[in-house]
């Protein structure tokens, strides 16, 4: 996948006479489109714009226009004024950053270069519980919902008394809420203390893609699977990631980012196939080196139930320290999606920056993954890494 430059521009819009502040990021392609489809990205609690720069960046490389924003009353009580949208931290709530998002939204619908009917709500923690709900309440003008490691858990933290990180009598909810970084307002825990989050979430019927860290100490994941299971069968595609945090590093991020685009390109997880790394042996000559890792591990999917046979091996050419090629081979025995034993043989390596794995089965189940058009993305974690394997069905 080649990479194209980014254009960044401020925006400013309003909601009940407040400004909101945020960042326009515009593929800056040679060939420029009428139309173009779009991402709003939401941040999370006490987060700003900038904190989803990265993922706005990577969505414009793909041909989206992108845009993050500030939450009126948002952010931390210390950041700059000119990074905050208007409004007072005290009088946010859930409800109001969801007229918030459904302002940019409006915003973003009225631009004359961007296409209305391709419009993609995303957001992470806090922002992902607004998008879902933003997203329930539009409908049929959101195209599709990331959310990810969405705070799923806020309504309950109300009812806890221990909303974003104070700590409260449920029974006695003072009018400030002192959450360190920022202060919530009485309003915010009334908003929510009752909100069936589920049911509400349940409204949309679009395309869902929610992404949770199974290490996420801040959201437990048990919410994620929750809120799959809201939606009707087959609509929304969770995916739990290994050695994750409520926080994503940035290799998290970018593979994060790939299973992403998947989604938006409308394909599907196929096999996912969880590596475990059992030796490493290594050879240098002069300014080469090689090193070879192998490897067992399964796949659990509805397609297939395996383990990898012995002799999985990845390849790794070096020269001068710096990677060249990347080879894995590995075969796969198990049970095809009709019980019938078979083999899947792999070959993966990187073709124009992405992984482009081969298949053959002797699967007649299976078949139609022969020769077929997939990608697989790399999802690192401390036993070895989970491939995601994506293709269209046939």
């Amino acid at each position: 996948m080649c990479s194209i430059s980014v254009i960044e521009t401020p925006f400013f819009c309003e909601r009940d006479g407040l400004q909101i502040r945020g960042m326009e990021y515009f593929p800056n392609e040679e060939q420029k489109k009428t139309k173009y489809p779009v991402i709003i990205v939401s941040h999370g609690f006490t987060g700003n714009y900038i904190s989803t720069k990265d993922y706005c960046r990577t969505f414009a490389q793909m041909g989206y226009v992108a845009f993050s924003f500030n939450f009126c009353g948002g952010g931390r009580n210390y950041e700059e004024d000119d990074l905050k949208s208007e409004g007072e931290s005290t009088e946010t709530t859930i409800l109001t950053e969801v007229e918030d998002l459904i302002a940019v939204k409006d915003y973003v619908k009225a631009l004359p270069y961007t296409d209305e009917t391709n419009l993609i709500l995303a957001g992470t923690s806090q922002g992902g519980l607004v998008s879902g709900l933003t997203a329930a309440k539009c409908k049929d003008e959101i195209k599709k919902l990331i959310m990810i490691c969405p705070a799923l858990c806020i309504p309950d933290h109300a009812r806890r008394g221990c909303l974003g990180g104070s700590h409260y009598d449920v029974n006695d909810v003072p009018a400030i809420l002192d959450c360190e970084k920022t202060q919530l307002g009485k309003i915010f825990h009334d908003t929510v203390v009752s909100m069936d989050v589920f049911l509400e979430l349940s409204a949309y019927k679009g395309p869902v893609l929610i992404l949770h860290g199974l290490e996420d100490a801040t959201v437990n994941y048990s919410y994620a699977i929750r809120a799959k299971e809201s939606y009707e069968q087959g609509q929304c595609h969770l995916q739990l990631i290994r050695n994750a945090g409520h926080s994503l590093n940035e290799k998290q991020i970018e593979s994060v980012v790939a299973s992403i685009r998947q989604f938006l390109l409308e394909r599907k997880e196929l096999l996912t196939i969880r590596v475990i790394i059992t030796n490493k042996e290594s050879v240098t000559e002069g300014d080469y080196r090689k090193s070879k890792i192998y490897f067992t591990g399964y796949c659990d999917t509805g397609y297939f139930h395996g383990t990898i046979l012995p002799g999985g091996c990845d390849t790794q050419d070096y020269y001068l320290d710096e990677l060249k090629m990347v080879r894995a081979e590995y075969t796969l025995q198990g049970l095809d999606i009709e019980g019938e034993t078979c083999n899947i043989h792999i070959v993966n390596q990187k073709v124009n920056g992405e992984w482009k794995p081969s298949l053959e089965t002797d699967s007649k189940n299976l078949a139609w993954l022969n020769n077929g058009d997939l990608t697989a993305v790399l999802e690192g974690s401390k036993e070895g890494p989970v491939v995601r394997i994506f293709g269209n069905l046939t």
